[in-house]
């Protein structure tokens, strides 16, 4: 139950996959850590630059000799009027005036073609630097940037919340898939359909996609044990990816706050928000997301209203305060612990062997 075709491509003990979670929580000491102790160790590496990028990957090559992994935003064209962004941003002000934090400016917001730029010199780094495995998700890359991976020898995922994503994932060339069930913590991976099209369970979605795809499926989404690993194999997955599992070991770069709120919180308090991003994602429900919900319609596309509320996010963190900070969760907060990414492997381990 323990070894099959992924884990012998991704050279791990376990059929257990780190989720790559952005903006600091995937710390080399984290990746380091699970790569360690048997499973993929994936940097979240999307709002990197590329040589924040290579950087990280030389303090992981110190830390482990082991297999791991890099997962990048795939770019797409957005378009935002000035006059929608200072719509957005108005919003957005009475926040920062409680925060006593200065107006959000509109000066340094991404364009499409410097994301587009840095994304491919960010394919460079991880080709030069032979990471062996390179996932994405928000889309999918060009076939140029799929070939010339897979002629260096790495080892390229996508990442599907339906059928029919999968199965694109798959005619792209990759070579495995992560079904992203709608318990997943973090933002949402649709690409093909809309969020509210893509709100599938895990343990849904596993059969019909092994069912259509010949590519090795990886499950995503609520998975923070043993019986969840168990499901997941059962229903045809090779392996699981766990996010909200890692965020709150004690390796984990995520905020002292951000895995305490985790930690005490109840499994409906996991709700889906795009005021903190733009894009739908799934976090603990503090006072943003309240005072927010009646307004998601009106605020910027992602990536311009992750910059909007960018000075929000880390004035809250510096000032200890939860309740404006993205706390990004799947939907098994009661199952989360605080431990070390020893003790939490071992225990899935030792539950999934368990007769």
């Amino acid at each position: 139950m323990l070894r099959n075709e992924i884990t012998e491509l991704l050279q791990i003990d376990y059929p257990i996959i780190q989720a790559p979670m952005a903006g600091g929580v995937t710390t080399p000491t984290l990746v380091a850590a699970v790569s360690n102790n048997g499973c993929l160790g994936m940097f979240g590496s999307g709002y990197l630059n590329a040589e924040q990028t290579r950087e990280q990957i030389k303090e992981a090559k110190k830390l482990t000799s082991n297999h791991f992994g890099i997962n990048l935003f795939v770019p797409t064209q957005f378009s935002q009027s000035i006059d929608e962004i200072n719509q957005a941003n108005l919003l957005l002000q009475p926040f920062r005036e409680k925060l006593n934090i200065a107006t959000g400016g509109t000066s340094n917001l991404p364009d499409y073609e410097s994301a587009s730029e840095t994304f491919h010199e960010q394919i460079r780094v991880i080709i030069e630097e032979r990471v062996p495995v390179c996932s994405f998700t928000f889309g999918i890359p060009s076939s140029e940037v799929i070939r010339e991976l897979k002629q260096h020898n790495i080892i390229v995922i996508g990442t599907a919340t339906t059928v029919d994503e999968a199965i694109e994932v798959e005619k792209c060339g990759m070579d495995m898939v992560v079904v992203q069930g709608c318990e997943a913590g973090g933002h949402r991976g649709n690409f093909l359909h809309d969020v509210k099209e893509s709100q599938i369970g895990l343990m849904s979605l596993i059969p019909q996609v092994t069912d259509n795809v010949n590519i090795p499926v990886i499950a995503a989404g609520g998975i923070m044990d043993g019986r969840g690993l168990r499901a997941s194999l059962c229903l045809g997955a090779k392996a699981v990816q766990m996010g909200t599992a890692f965020l709150t070991c004690q390796e984990s770069g995520a905020h002292k706050l951000h895995k305490e709120s985790i930690v005490h919180a109840g499994e409906d308090q996991a709700v889906l928000t795009r005021a903190f991003s733009g894009k739908w994602a799934r976090g603990i429900k503090n006072i943003f997301i309240t005072e927010t919900q009646n307004h998601e319609a009106a605020f910027a596309q992602y990536p311009v209203q992750n910059t909007l509320t960018q000075n929000i996010r880390k004035a809250a963190a510096a000032q200890g305060n939860p309740e404006f900070m993205s706390l990004w969760s799947g939907q098994s907060p009661r199952l989360a612990k605080s431990q070390s990414v020893e003790e939490l492997i071992s225990r899935i381990v030792a539950e999934l062997l368990k007769k």
